[in-house]
């Protein structure tokens, strides 16, 4: 029936064994324009020559997600141009579009798109900058699909700006601290004074209210837009970037107490026989050696703080702390999606967890003071 179907149609191709090991090697690279691919897969499937499977149009259609009509064209195309120039572009019957925009407007439409847009607005749109590059004479008219084409070619993306942590200029107290965490980097390492890099988090524990519906071949999983809240958990990270080895535990909640009790495994039980543990952390009111006299009694608390010794980023420095790389790894590849309970939560926790120490995971820190001295001098103050 399918063979029937393919002999109906006027253009029949016909390859030669030559034809077809130059298409199918066409087909296997990946060194070749998207379109010339597609048609020599086109004309794969609707050889009728000995070596082909003769599929009707209909057929190949729907096995490469094109319309019919576009396998009938390139059937004729190849019948009335030949092969080689079947397989290439056909050429523009007007010549190449001229450009809608100069070099100077297209400089002017960047320059406009990363100002503030105008009051009573949030952000620039493609069609609010067509009207006011007009309003403003730069063209005598334009559409917006000419400046989402410039805005592309200029990587420039509308509305899409950035939470950062931005450090402030001049300021003496950022760049000590900043430097301190730096030159503990730079320490040779010793299992008698392991290096670990601590951090915590939350995550929001939410519930399905109705079932998904599971990925197929046709379509991505669907998930409904209404969900159930149900609590948050606290996310402890323990991370020695140097033997990639990392703890991350799932408590309650956010207290002094749980930080303390943390500390304390992390010195009897992570590194039991570490004379001096270097920890590096932010500045949360938490972190700090009052939590461990407001958790234990005063000989207990004591002895816990003299194995380990702080070393605190800056404000605006969270980049400075590895644990942090850490935790964007675990949110990236474990933590974004739904996740209803507690007890979910640590099972997949500890299953990415055991994976990355397996793995022995680390992190190789290359910048020093004598670099940061120079990519980050506005941070230093100016001395004569």
């Amino acid at each position: 029936m399918e063979n029937n179907m393919a002999h109906k149609t006027k253009y029949i191709v016909k390859l030669s064994k030559d034809e077809r090991e130059k298409l199918n090697k066409i087909v296997k690279t990946g060194r070749v324009a998207a379109s010339k691919r597609q048609r020599s897969q086109i004309y794969l499937y609707a050889d009728e020559g000995p070596n082909g499977p003769s599929l009707s149009d209909l057929k190949i259609a729907d096995k490469l997600d094109l319309s019919v009509l576009t396998i009938k064209r390139a059937r004729q195309r190849l019948i009335e141009k030949g092969l080689e120039a079947a397989l290439e572009r056909p050429p523009r019957k007007n010549g190449p579009t001229p450009k809608k925009l100069d070099a100077e407007q297209e400089a002017k439409l960047v320059s406009l798109a990363c100002v503030e847009p105008p009051e009573g607005r949030s952000r620039w749109t493609l069609r609010l900058l067509s009207d006011r590059m007009v309003a403003l004479d730069y063209v005598d008219s334009i559409c917006h699909e000419t400046v989402r084409q410039v805005l592309k070619k200029k990587k420039l993306n509308l509305g899409n700006a950035k939470i950062w942590c931005i450090a402030p200029q001049n300021h003496p107290a950022f760049v000590c601290a900043m430097e301190d965490i730096l030159s503990v980097y730079q320490r040779d390492y010793s299992t008698e004074n392991p290096l670990v890099c601590m951090d915590e988090t939350n995550k929001q524990l939410t519930k399905e209210t109705r079932n998904s519906i599971p990925a197929n071949s046709n379509h991505v999983e669907y998930y409904d837009t209404e969900y159930q809240r149900n609590g948050t958990a606290n996310l402890f990270m323990f991370f020695n970037p140097i033997e990639g080895k990392r703890r991350v535990d799932v408590t309650g909640s956010r207290t002094a107490e749980e930080w303390a009790h943390q500390i304390k495994q992390l010195v009897d039980i992570d590194y039991p026989d570490a004379k001096k543990i270097t920890l590096v952390m932010d500045n949360l009111n938490t972190h700090v050696g009052a939590s461990l006299y407001k958790t234990f009694k005063p000989q207990e608390a004591r002895r816990i703080l003299d194995k380990v010794d702080f070393h605190y980023t800056p404000k605006h420095g969270s980049w400075l702390n590895m644990a942090e790389i850490e935790f964007s790894i675990l949110g990236r590849e474990c933590l974004d999606r739904r996740i209803e309970d507690k007890v979910m939560l640590q099972k997949e926790v500890a299953a990415w967890t055991n994976d990355r120490n397996s793995k022995k995971s680390k992190i190789i820190w290359r910048f020093k003071n004598e670099e940061v001295r120079i990519k980050l001098k506005r941070l230093y103050p100016l001395l004569e």
